[in-house]
């Protein structure tokens, strides 16, 4: 039912995902549906699922071909659950795995499904391949003929700048900026350092290393196609390596955004279980924690200049508001690094009393956080990010921490692609 009933508590089991490679390595011949069958088959074989119908599952990838307009739906049929399990596709950019929890979420606490698993899936190593608007025009002109002669003559028109193949862009539409472009401005308007990004960094690798050492990740990541753990994962790097990098986006002395302190492309999947407390209470199964709260924002970077990947700045303390919560009230923060001058630009923006006075109309600055609980056990500069699939590793990741310290809660921000963010809280 959508409305008249009490909202149950919506429990995180656990999740699962692939090792995230650098696209055009160790998945280079394989495609989203493999990747995303494969975390969800890990799923369904870690938690005794095999044959069983859930209330659905929800996933989406932000690269895909348009044959795969029902990807969630074929790879849940390949995953071991029922056939009967319904599969729905959805995308919001980086944010789409964590969009997919959001949503399943809302569904477990209104009643309408006790079950659910939300995942994403990514790879860059198999984008789809179009040809130019002239070269389609064609095609279609020579389809529509009614005769032999109708249907020939448009190919004499062909021209060798129509068989141009267009890979898919990365650039925003309505500025033509790519985002690592877009994030050079953010770290000028805000006085953000090479130096401290590079920290970030560096930083980054040294906790997924560390994770990976005491065996946190055992029973997140599951093996595939002989990979075992993300190939990203630079533990010999130091701040120095790291200073020698070129910017890759400005290359004027003023850039400051390099291929160590940006995430690379990458591919892989991951899932996670959701339910209700008494699903899981039946099946004995385990509950790290609770998926409690939600807020999506966007911002206007096209006319109105605003960052493009500042709105987890705005979705934040929309959502602190909801769960009367301080920033401060947290045992763990995950904020996705799509850029460590991101992070670092929304971390500065919430200790800006003029930002948030003005833009998110508070009567003082949200304040720090606790930078020892940041990504403790390593972000997306170092894992990597297969764009779709972010969210759900994080979840999965920020559940299992808060189990393991018995702590009580922790917060995810994800920026994405189109100026908009996704934040959720998890507690215990």
């Amino acid at each position: 039912m959508l409305v008249g009933t009490a909202p149950r508590r919506v429990a995180i089991v656990g999740g699962v995902r692939t090792p995230f490679a650098r696209s055009n390595g160790a998945y280079a011949e394989v495609g989203n549906q493999e990747l995303l069958t494969a975390a969800l088959s890990a799923v369904v074989e870690r938690f005794g699922l095999r044959g069983q119908r859930l209330g659905e599952v929800a996933a989406g990838a932000v690269i895909k071909h348009s044959s795969q307009w029902n990807l969630c739906r074929e790879a849940v049929q390949d995953s071991g659950l029922a056939a009967e399990t319904p599969g729905l596709d959805l995308q919001r950019a980086c944010g789409t795995s964590l969009e997919a929890a959001l949503t399943l979420g809302n569904k477990i606490a209104l009643g309408q499904i006790d079950s659910a698993i939300a995942a994403g899936v990514d790879t860059a190593s198999d984008p789809p391949v179009a040809y130019p608007r002239s070269f389609q025009r064609l095609m279609l002109k020579s389809y529509r003929a009614k005769s032999a002669l109708g249907r020939l003559s448009p190919w004499l028109g062909v021209r060798p700048r129509d068989l141009r193949p267009v890979l898919p862009g990365i650039a925003e539409p309505r500025t033509g900026l790519s985002m690592g472009e877009s994030t050079e401005l953010m770290v000028k308007t805000w006085g953000i350092s090479r130096e401290s990004q590079d920290q970030l960094a560096f930083e980054s690798h040294q906790k997924a290393a560390s994770a990976y050492a005491s065996g946190f990740f055992k029973d997140l990541v599951e093996d595939y196609l002989g990979l075992k753990q993300d190939n990203n994962i630079r533990p010999d790097t130091t701040l120095e390596k790291l200073s020698k990098l070129r910017p890759v986006f400005d290359s004027s002395a003023a850039g400051t955004l390099t291929a160590g302190n940006s995430t690379p492309m990458t591919d892989g999947a991951s899932a996670v279980l959701l339910c209700s407390e008494a699903w899981a209470r039946d099946r004995n199964l385990p509950v790290l924690g609770f998926l409690t709260y939600g807020k999506v924002a966007a911002v206007d970077y096209a006319i109105k200049k605003e960052g493009l990947l500042m709105a987890p700045a705005y979705a934040v303390p929309q959502m602190l508001k909801d769960a009367a919560l301080k920033l401060q009230d947290f045992d763990f923060y995950e904020i996705h690094e799509a850029f460590a001058g991101q992070v670092l630009c929304t971390l500065k923006a919430w200790n800006d009393a003029e930002f948030c006075r003005d833009k998110l109309g508070l009567a003082a600055p949200l304040g720090g956080i606790d930078r020892s609980k940041l990504n403790v056990k390593g972000g997306s500069l170092a894992i990597g990010h297969p764009f779709a699939a972010t969210g759900t590793r994080i979840v999965a990741t920020l559940a299992k921490l808060l189990d393991q310290q018995r702590a009580k809660r922790g917060l995810i921000s994800i920026c994405t692609a189109g100026g908009m963010g996704v934040t959720a809280i998890v507690e215990r």
